[in-house]
C-alpha cells in the first residue's frame, strides 16, 4: 500500500461504528487534530495508523488496498465511458470514487446493472413481435439458433480453454517451421496428415453438383463417420480448407469436452445443443487458424489493419472480423471488438462480442450505422465514430463481402459487416486516421433498433418506441411513418 488519501472511507467507518473523533483517535494511539486531517484528507492514511486500525477494531485491510481500488475503478469505467468530451467523466474524478467512496461505487455499478437488464427486456419484447420466439409459446422461449446465439453473447465469447487448447495444438502442428510462420497451405496439410494419422479419417474433394439444375450447394464439409472419410467442397481456398478441416479435428479430439459444454441444463432443446456443439467447433477450429499470441501480436504490429491480416494469414475480411470479436485476451491486452453481418433486409445472422455492446436481437437495426451504408459501396471500407443513447461512443468500420457458389448463374450472396470498438482505443486502429475523435459533435447518433431506442428527435425512426406516448403536433407532419402529405 502506497500513502493514500481516504479520508472518506475512515469518517464513514467511524461514524458506523458510532466513535467520536476523540474516541477513535485515541484507540489508534493519534491525536484528534491529527485524526481529523485524515478525514479531511489534509494527511494520508498511513500503514502504521491503518495497523492500529485493524488491531483495534478488526477492520479488513483489504477495504484499504490498492488492489481493491484497482479492481472497482475497472468495474466504474464501463459506466463513466463516453466518447464525448463535454460529459465523460475525467479518470481523476473515477478514481476519487473508486477510492473513496465504496458504497457510491456500489450504488452506480447496481444502477448501470438494472440499466442494461431494463435494455435487454425492451430487446426481448422487441424480438417476441419480430418473431424470434416461439410462436405460441406462453414462455416466450427463443429460437433454437437464437438461444445459441444469445448463449454465446451472453459470455462475451470467452472459450479460454479451448482458445489454449486450439494454440497449444496449432504450435505442435507448426513444430519445425520458423517462428511466427502462418501460411494456410502449410497448417492444412499438416491437418490432413494429422487427421489420417490419428484418426484414420481420409480426405476427398466433392465435385460441385450440376448448377444449372438450381440445386442446393454440397456441403462445405461432409464427414461419413462409417468410412472415416471426410468430403471437403472444391471451391474453397487454404485458409477455409485448414478450418473445416479443424471444425472435424475438434468433434474428433475434443467431442467430449464440448459435449461438457452443451449439456441439457445449458440448452432447452436437442437442436440448439447440435447447433451449439458446431458453434464450439467452429471457435476451436478459428483459434486454430488464428491462434491467440501469434494472431495479437501480427494485429497489434499491422494496426489491425484487416486487409494486410488477411493478406497474412491467408483468410477472408470476414473472418479476420469474426475472429477479432471472439478471441480470447490476456488481462491488459487486446481490444474488445463487437462484430455483426447483416444482409440488405437487415436480418442480423451474426452478432457477436468481447465487450460490452447492445445490437439488436432482430431486425431492424438503426438505419444510420454505417453498415447499411455499405451495400451502396461495395467492397469499400467505411468508418464511422458513432454514438448510441447510453453515450458511449465507438469507432465501426463496415464493408460488404460475398458469398458465392457455383457458376454462371447462380445467385450471390451479399452481406454487410462491421466491426467496432470503443472510442477509446480507435488510436490503436489505422482506421481511425482521418476520424475526428475530439470532437463531441462527431459522432453520428445511433440507436440498437427503433423500438428499443428513446431518442425523440431521429429523422429516421420507423417505429415508436416501446413503452412511450407519442406528442402530435397537427400542424406538423408529425410521426413519419404514420403522417401523410407530400
Amino acid at each position: 500500500m502506497t500513502k493514500a488519501y481516504m479520508g472518506v472511507r475512515l469518517k464513514t467507518l467511524r461514524e458506523r461504528q458510532g466513535l467520536t473523533q476523540a474516541a477513535l483517535a485515541a484507540s489508534l494511539k493519534i491525536s484528534p487534530s491529527y485524526l481529523n486531517q485524515i478525514e479531511n484528507d489534509q494527511r494520508p492514511l498511513t500503514v502504521p495508523v491503518l495497523l492500529r486500525l485493524q488491531a483495534a477494531h478488526g477492520i479488513d485491510l483489504q477495504l484499504f488496498s490498492d488492489d481493491e481500488n484497482a479492481r472497482r475503478l475497472s468495474e466504474l469505467q464501463p459506466v463513466f465511458a463516453d466518447g464525448s468530451q463535454a460529459q465523460a467523466v475525467p479518470l481523476a474524478e473515477a478514481k476519487v470514487v473508486a477510492s473513496q467512496l465504496p458504497s457510491v461505487t456500489r450504488v452506480l455499478l447496481n444502477l448501470h446493472r438494472r440499466s442494461r437488464a431494463v435494455e435487454e427486456q425492451l430487446s426481448s419484447i422487441a424480438a417476441v413481435a419480430d418473431g424470434d420466439r416461439l410462436a405460441g409459446d406462453p414462455a416466450g422461449r427463443l429460437q433454437p439458433y437464437e438461444e445459441v446465439r444469445e448463449f454465446f453473447y451472453a459470455r462475451h465469447h470467452h472459450m479460454a480453454v479451448l482458445d489454449e487448447l486450439a494454440e497449444q495444438l496449432h504450435d505442435t502442428l507448426m513444430a519445425g517451421l520458423p517462428a511466427g510462420t502462418v501460411s494456410a497451405a502449410e497448417l492444412r496439410s499438416r491437418l490432413l496428415e494429422r487427421l489420417l494419422k490419428r484418426h484414420g479419417v481420409q480426405v476427398r474433394i466433392e465435385g460441385r453438383q450440376d448448377t444449372a439444375s438450381r440445386r442446393s450447394d454440397p456441403a462445405l464439409r461432409s464427414y461419413d463417420a462409417a468410412t472415416s472419410t471426410l468430403s471437403l467442397a472444391t471451391d474453397m481456398d487454404p485458409g477455409q480448407q485448414a478450418f473445416q478441416l479443424g471444425v472435424q479435428l475438434a468433434f474428433l479430439e475434443m467431442g467430449e469436452r464440448i459435449d461438457a459444454f452443451t449439456t441439457a441444463e445449458s440448452f432447452t432443446t436437442s437442436q440448439a445443443r447440435s447447433l451449439a456443439r458446431l458453434g464450439f467447433a467452429n471457435h476451436f477450429a478459428g483459434a486454430l487458424v488464428l491462434p491467440n499470441r501469434l494472431f495479437q501480436d501480427t494485429a497489434e504490429a499491422l494496426r489491425y489493419d484487416i486487409e494486410l491480416l488477411s493478406d497474412r494469414f491467408g483468410v477472408s475480411f470476414e473472418t479476420i472480423g469474426h475472429r477479432l470479436s471472439t478471441m480470447h485476451h490476456a488481462p491488459g491486452r487486446g481490444i474488445p471488438f463487437f462484430f455483426v453481418r447483416v444482409d440488405r433486409a437487415g436480418n442480423v445472422s451474426k452478432r457477436q462480442s468481447t465487450g460490452d455492446f447492445h445490437f439488436s436481437r432482430h431486425g431492424g437495426t438503426c438505419p444510420l450505422w454505417n453498415v447499411y451504408e455499405a451495400f451502396s459501396q461495395p467492397g469499400a471500407i467505411l468508418t464511422q465514430l458513432s454514438r448510441m443513447p447510453d453515450g458511449r461512443t465507438y469507432l465501426w468500420i463496415a464493408r460488404t463481402v460475398e458469398h458465392r457458389r457455383g457458376g454462371y448463374g447462380t445467385p450471390k450472396r451479399m452481406f454487410a459487416v462491421a466491426l467496432g470498438c470503443d472510442a477509446r482505443y480507435a488510436d490503436r486502429l489505422v482506421y481511425a486516421k482521418g476520424v475526428n475523435l475530439i470532437d463531441p459533435g462527431a459522432a453520428t447518433l445511433i440507436g440498437a433498433g427503433c423500438k428499443v431506442c428513446d431518442r425523440a428527435d431521429c429523422a429516421q425512426r420507423a417505429f415508436p418506441p416501446l413503452g412511450r406516448t407519442l406528442q402530435i403536433d397537427e400542424n406538423q407532419r408529425g410521426f413519419a411513418p404514420y403522417a401523410s402529405g407530400m
